[in-house]
């Protein structure tokens, strides 16, 4: 494989994790900054603010960690870099 393509690969694969660390650091971080504007929101019942600290964030983790999986298995097989090839 020649380093133009492990360049290109590298790239591709440290922009998804730059987009997840930033999603992560929204859904850990920055929600829980608004909690008193988010509550006058509600949401199954519950202010918007206690379900995303108490429940969405958990949530978002689940559901980035499966997209995360599924598009870096999506840069290997176009990058010919998956494990089972």
């Amino acid at each position: 494989m020649e380093k133009r393509q492990v360049e290109h690969y590298w790239a591709r694969t440290s922009r998804l994790m730059w987009i997840m660390f930033a999603l992560w650091l929204v859904f850990s971080f920055l929600v829980h900054f608004f909690v008193k504007q988010l509550n006058s929101v509600t949401f199954a019942g519950f202010p918007l603010g206690f379900y995303m600290a108490a429940q969405g964030s958990l949530i978002a983790f689940v559901i980035m960690l499966f997209v995360f999986a599924w598009r870096q298995d999506v840069i290997d097989r176009e990058e010919n870099m998956a494990e089972d090839e």
